[in-house]
């Protein structure tokens, strides 16, 4: 019979008959045994095996098909076809969500719960005829019934329940879900729609000041309390309210906007479609009509039967399980099961399983469907389609093999866990092997969502393709039987926030989103900060609030509680009280929100740290009273760029110019004599030195050069790689350590170069002459672990000339670098190692010594069995394998050299750093790195002073050590503390308490191998135990955690993402940026804030002063002295811009701030806004009210307001009021005058406008004043009598305070 995808020709003689069957057909072994790299073809008769043969291996279940032939219809074809494809819509689902297709290989003939007593009637040989041509979508699909299109239908479907997060899922590939999971959205945003104004009043209401101003307000309901119009009272703080909401919607929506954009960026998915066993369609594609018109074209004869059901029998080998085609999805729309294809530089979207990997220089798939479906879809990116593969998928390894891909990738992790080194990634055997079009076959097992970044267990399966098979029994166990598993760990996986390093594509399977990736779990939710400044007015305020309700108490005792106006006295305290309540004044959040929108704007314009943002303007005033920095390493002290910069050979060091002579040392040991044929070099051969330097000593240094460079490009990881950039061709370097690639850039710079790697040979070029000099054969690698710290690698050279070489009887080498302190004990006796490797930490490079040996082929021959026979044990495996090695290899090396590479640091840190330590500001570094990484770059970044002790605390597991160390700190509180995260979990569990009050007093702290939990956990800790404002600044996805748990978060704009500074209060482009943000602009935010509140207080007190002096007067009545307009334009239009120009003064230059940062200090001590000064303000504005209010009723008289006044009265009190509410305006303009260190031209222009309004507006008030009176000489000597006395004193006392006790800042301008 014709395989499926094949023509037949609908007039071809048919040359099966009853008596000649094709037993092969009915043999799944047979079928089996065939290559899946071809199709099934027809064998002739000639070259048929032995019907005996076949027919021992056929199944009963197979030839019960035969019952079958003779069996005629009973039913009408209609609900044959009802009975086998709608199936009760979905009784045949399975697991995963998919339809069991009507004919594919492994699913039953008919479900089991609806088994009838007839057969279904296979397509003729007319359909096999039209299954090879693919009908558009728009033809083959009946409106009722979609094609199954895995990956879409059913993604939204509401049907699905959501996934317990708490266990494990099975995830089928490329398919729906039979669970919902997360959407892939990142979401930094603090609010959602719904959330906003719950959350946002909550927060507004949660300060006293606005609850204390909506009681008042509402207050002025009740009749007996009313002193003026309502909107006096609600309308200020409905202003103050909505500023604030709008302030808070416009930081969110642009939060939202930031995510919006990372969450629409592009990725490549795989669509998958499953083909019909059969005729190689969806199963769609064959309706009851189309088997109608075969039978009329082929008659209803017993032979038609046969066929058709020979056809729905038949295994299919040679189709493809689905066909498969890109599309396009943004970030947010990847859903777990979602087969991604990723390349180089791409930033990971989700938490992923690797499946394959392959070079990028092959061809991409068609994005359209096969037009054929038949046909073998194209593996992506060229790799040669292939047929199904046989069911053992691991012996199948066409498309590795056309891949040219080993199933390995690197990827960058710094984002994740602050670790620079790039991590290799394995994909599966089993993956790996099989063709893209099986993928819809596989299930990925995994546990629950994670915050654990290092570890990983799961399993992947491979289920069998669906075969026809009666027997459910049998079924069953073909089913078990035949599903393939592997293990999978953290080396089969990619996190989200990682970026693919590799040059190769990778196609991935989602296996977590959103919320529920290692990076979400690991990052705390996002919270409204508010300012230490904020917290310390809303103390003030409720001592405001006490303040005016003792005054209210007090009036109406001195009343002696008597009723006044038929009010009974505590309506009279209400009265007062409300009367007062501009003590506390409504508008001093609007002014404060105001100021921080400008220091916002002062921040993002300056043009010395462009790129800085403010996401978060709540907080600006935190900026300048910071005590604690903690910092991330990677990618914010370091640029994560190694480099290469020093070189000791035992007697000689090389660095910086120097490196020249390294260069010409190697050029003179790779050149071909003249006249010789060039032929490989081996550590044996003869150094031949030039005539000029033909010293001894000379030809000793150029053979030890020679050899460390040598050993250098042959000892690592590195794998190089060519690519095309504007037309030319670049090598790049792929290793897990970036310190290997620095090491093999230098070689390269000074002669040697790597060019070409492989798991089985190296091959080095020199470049000066451009031919290969070195040829080695891989034997062994030993690679470098965070336990072993070193890495070592066995080579066989190859000798000879270069036409004939060979390495039979090659020397065979065994080269090994690492950290001195274990290198140290394996290499020979030396007396110049610890000196010089003590020397370069010193200058904060990280070291690596070199060393090599010599093995005879006998002593190779025995390790190598020996290291065999280790690698097979199945208790302590790692320790016998170490063993070996010891034995044979690590032992009495030659030490060679050692290399000093720089991380090199980020932009003026070191003068950063200093100028910080110096303000006072305590700086801990936490980094997800290594104990020898952070020490290093702690020394280079002068974070560690030059002497000072390094106290290292690593690997701690009992709790008596941690004690010890701990006492031993307590008498060293000037010693750096360097702690690994293992020790720092264990002291935070079982000494919290006394570990935190010790590291706080401590001038620097080293926390390293710091998971993103730990870093919050510190920030939370500090916090907590010294109630100071804690400041953390990163760049990475690993930094986010931290950064919301600061009270001021700073976030850098790292090179492999946004994600820190997104979530960041303030986003910065270099580390230098935050000196001054804290020293300068933190400095001027808190100042200017806390002069303009104490201002704003003093305006609002000295009113109800005021009030308090009239009400005594006026035999303490409950009136008002001033009503409506003159309330609310007194706190808006006559005082407010003079008010808030004070957000532009500055105590002291820029220079200044920067060249004394002992001035930063003194911020922290929070005496701007103190209860020393806010009691100073107080008394002033008592004097003053006092003053004004009491010389205008002295000058002028008091009279009456109330309606049964007398005209007289009345005129007297108008009187009255235009001088006191005039030289209380006046008195607010001087003041402001009187408190300005540093003139701009924008206050000079609100003193003197804001004056020129009042008086402009004088005419307008005659509600309020007499202006006859206003304009006569009478009242301009009693104004200006008031103002000298209210004024003078205040200004003698502020100018005698400056001589007897200067500020600082006016120390050191000498002012």
């Amino acid at each position: 019979m014709a395989a499926p995808h094949q023509y037949h020709q609908p007039n071809a003689p048919d040359e099966d008959s009853d008596l000649e069957l094709d037993l092969e057909e009915l043999d799944p072994l047979a079928a089996n045994s065939r290559s899946a790299a071809t199709p099934p073809r027809r064998h002739s008769k000639e070259h048929r095996k032995p019907y005996r043969e076949l027919g021992a291996r056929i199944p009963l279940r197979n030839l019960r098909v035969g019952r079958l032939r003779n069996r005629k219809n009973k039913e009408p074809e209609e609900e044959d076809l009802r009975g086998l494809i709608d199936d009760d819509d979905g009784a045949n689902r399975n697991s995963n969500g998919s339809y069991g297709q009507s004919g594919d290989d492994d699913a039953p003939l008919l479900p089991s719960h609806n088994v009838r007593g007839k057969h279904q009637r296979a397509p003729s040989t007319l359909s096999r005829f039209q299954s090879t041509i693919r009908l558009p979508s728009f033809l083959a699909s009946s409106p009722n019934r979609p094609g199954i299109q895995l990956g879409e239908g059913g993604e939204h479907s509401d049907a699905e329940e959501e996934h317990d997060p708490t266990t494990q899922r099975t995830v089928a590939a490329g398919q729906p879900q039979t669970s919902r999971f997360p959407a892939n959205a990142v979401s930094n945003a603090k609010y959602t729609p719904w959330s906003f104004l719950p959350r946002t009043l909550y927060n507004e209401f949660s300060f006293f000041i606005n609850i204390y101003f909506l009681l008042v307000a509402m207050s002025q309901i009740i009749p007996a309390l009313r002193l003026g119009y309502l909107s006096t009272y609600i309308a200020p703080l409905a202003f103050v309210i909505t500023i604030t909401l709008g302030k808070e919607a416009l930081d969110d929506i642009a939060r939202r906007r930031r995510d919006a954009e990372a969450n629409a960026e592009p990725y490549t998915v795989l669509r998958f479609e499953e083909n019909s066993v059969g005729n190689g369609l969806a199963p769609d594609k064959s309706s009851s009509k189309k088997r109608r018109l075969r039978k009329a074209q082929r008659g209803n004869g017993r032979l038609t039967d046969i066929e058709d059901e020979e056809q729905q029998v038949s295994t299919t080998k040679g189709v493809a399980t689905a066909t498969f085609w890109e599309v396009t999805k943004p970030s947010r729309n990847l859903k777990v099961g979602d087969i991604v294809k990723l390349g180089k530089d791409q930033r990971v979207p989700a938490d992923m399983v690797v499946l394959k990997s392959y070079s990028q220089d092959v061809t991409p798939p068609a994005t359209a469907k096969p037009e054929v479906a038949g046909s073998s879809p194209s593996l992506i990116d060229g790799v040669e389609g292939t047929h199904a593969p046989s069911e053992d998928a691991s012996s199948n390894n066409n498309s590795g093999a056309a891949s040219g891909s080993s199933g390995e990738a690197f990827i960058r992790t710094d984002q994740l866990d602050g670790e620079t080194d790039w991590k290799l990634r394995l994909t599966s055997p089993l993956t790996q092997n099989l063709d893209v079009g099986e993928y819809t076959r596989l299930r990925v097992v995994a546990g629950k969502p994670d915050k654990k970044v290092n570890e990983f267990y799961g399993t992947v399966e491979l289920h069998p393709k669906r075969q026809r098979q009666y027997d459910t029994v049998e079924q069953e166990h073909a089913l078990t039987a035949q599903i393939q598993s592997a293990p999978l760990n953290i080396d089969n996986t990619i996190w989200a926030n990682t970026v693919l390093a590799s040059s190769c594509n990778v196609l991935a399977v989602v296996v977590y989103t959103g919320p529920q990736t290692r990076q979400a779990l690991s990052t705390s939710p996002s919270r409204s900060k508010t300012g230490l400044l904020e917290l310390e007015i809303n103390s003030l305020t409720k001592f405001l609030c006490i303040f005016t309700l003792s005054l209210s108490f007090i009036l109406v005792a001195l009343a002696r509680f008597r009723e006044i106006d038929g009010r009974q006295w505590y309506v009279s305290m209400m009265r007062f009280l409300i009367l007062f309540s501009t003590i506390v004044p409504v508008g001093l959040r609007v002014n404060l929100d105001m100021g921080k929108s400008v220091y916002a704007w002062f921040i993002e314009h300056d043009k010395s740290i462009p790129g800085t943002v403010v996401r978060t303007s709540t907080i600006p005033e935190d900026l300048g009273r910071v005590e604690y920095l903690l910092s991330d390493k990677t990618g914010t002290l370091t640029q994560n760029e190694m480099e290469m910069k020093k070189i000791h050979v035992g007697t000689v060091s090389y660095a910086n110019e120097a490196m020249d002579e390294v260069a010409s040392y190697v050029h003179q040991s790779f050149t071909t004599p003249a006249g010789e044929p060039p032929s490989f070099v081996t550590p044996s051969s003869t150094y031949v030195a030039p005539l000029t330097s033909a010293t001894r000593t000379r030809r000793e240094i150029g053979s030890r050069v020679r050899d460390v460079v040598l050993a250098l490009a042959l000892c690592h990881n590195v794998t190089p790689t060519t690519e095309e950039e504007n037309g030319q061709t670049v090598t790049s370097y792929q290793a897990s350590s970036p310190d290997e690639i620095a090491i093999i850039r230098w070689t390269e710079n000074v002669g040697l170069r790597l060019l070409q790697r492989d798991r089985e040979s190296m091959t080095l070029l020199s470049c000066e002459s451009g031919n290969i000099v070195v040829r080695v054969r891989i034997l062994n690698v030993f690679p470098f672990t965070s336990e072993s710290k070193r890495m070592g690698i066995v080579v066989k050279f190859y000798h000879g000339p270069l036409s004939s070489a060979s390495e039979d009887d090659g020397e065979i080498w065994f080269y090994q670098k690492g950290a001195d302190t274990v290198m140290t004990s394996i290499v020979a006796a030396n007396d110049w190692l610890d000196e010089e490797t003590a020397n370069m930490a010193r200058e904060g490079l990280r070291t690596l010594v070199v060393g090599r040996k010599k093995l005879s082929a006998q002593t190779y021959q025995d390790f190598s069995s020996k290291h065999a026979q280790a690698s097979l044990a199945l208790h302590n495996r790692d320790n016998a394998v170490a063993d070996v090695v010891k034995e044979y290899l690590e032992h009495d090396l030659e030490l060679l050299g050692v290399t000093g590479v720089e991380d090199k640091l980020q932009k003026d840190v070191k003068p950063s750093l200093e100028l910080l330590r110096n303000a006072g500001i305590k700086i801990w570094m936490l980094t997800g790195d290594k104990v020898e990484t952070a020490r290093c770059v702690a020394v280079s970044s002068k974070l560690v002073a030059r002497g000072q002790y390094v106290h290292t605390i690593a690997k701690m597991k009992r709790k008596d050590l941690a004690h010890t160390s701990l006492s031993f700190l307590r008498g060293k509180t000037d010693a750096c503390l360097l702690i690994d995260g293992e020790s720092l979990a264990l002291l935070l569990t079982h000494y919290r308490q006394e570990f935190i009050s010790l590291a706080v007093q401590l001038p620097a702290v080293v926390a390293c191998r710091c998971s993103p939990t730990q870093k919050a956990d510190i920030a939370y800790l500090i916090r907590d135990y010294t109630k100071k404002r804690v400041c953390c600044i990163g760049d990475g996805g690993n930094d986010v955690s931290m950064i919301q748990a600061a009270d001021v978060g700073v976030g850098i704009v790292g090179k492999e993402g946004r994600q820190a500074s997104l979530a960041a209060d303030f986003s910065i482009e270099q580390f230098c940026y935050l000196v001054k943000l804290l020293v300068w602009h933190g400095r001027n935010s808190y100042k200017r804030s806390a002069k303009l509140s104490q201002f704003v207080i003093h305006r609002g007190l000295i009113i109800s002063i005021c009030q308090t002096v009239y009400s005594i007067a006026s035999s303490f009545e409950p009136n008002a002295l001033y009503r409506d307009w003159l309330l609310v334009g007194y706190s808006t239009i006559y005082t407010m811009a003079p008010v808030f120009s004070l957000v532009l003064d500055r105590d002291v230059d820029e220079s200044v701030a920067n060249l004394y940062p002992e001035l930063y200090a003194e911020l922290k001590l929070g005496r701007s806004l103190s209860t020393k000064s806010f009691l100073i303000w107080v008394l002033v504005s008592i004097y003053q009210g006092s003053m004004i209010q009491g010389l205008s009723q002295l000058l002028v008289g008091v009279g009456s307001s109330s309606l049964t006044a007398s005209p007289t009265d009345l005129s007297t009190f108008q009187k009255m009021v235009s001088v006191s509410f005039s030289v209380l305006v006046m008195n607010e303009l001087v003041m402001v005058a009187m408190e300005v260190t540093t003139w701009h031209w924008i206050m000079v222009a609100s003193i003197v406008g804001t004056a020129g309004v009042y008086w402009g507006s004088v005419p307008f008030l005659t509600e309020y004043f007499e202006l006859g009176f206003v304009s006569s000489l009478a009242f301009w000597w009693k104004f200006a009598v008031v103002v000298g006395v209210s004024l003078v004193p205040p200004y003698a006392g502020k100018l005698l305070g400056r001589r007897l006790k200067p500020p600082s800042y006016r120390k050191v301008q000498g002012v």
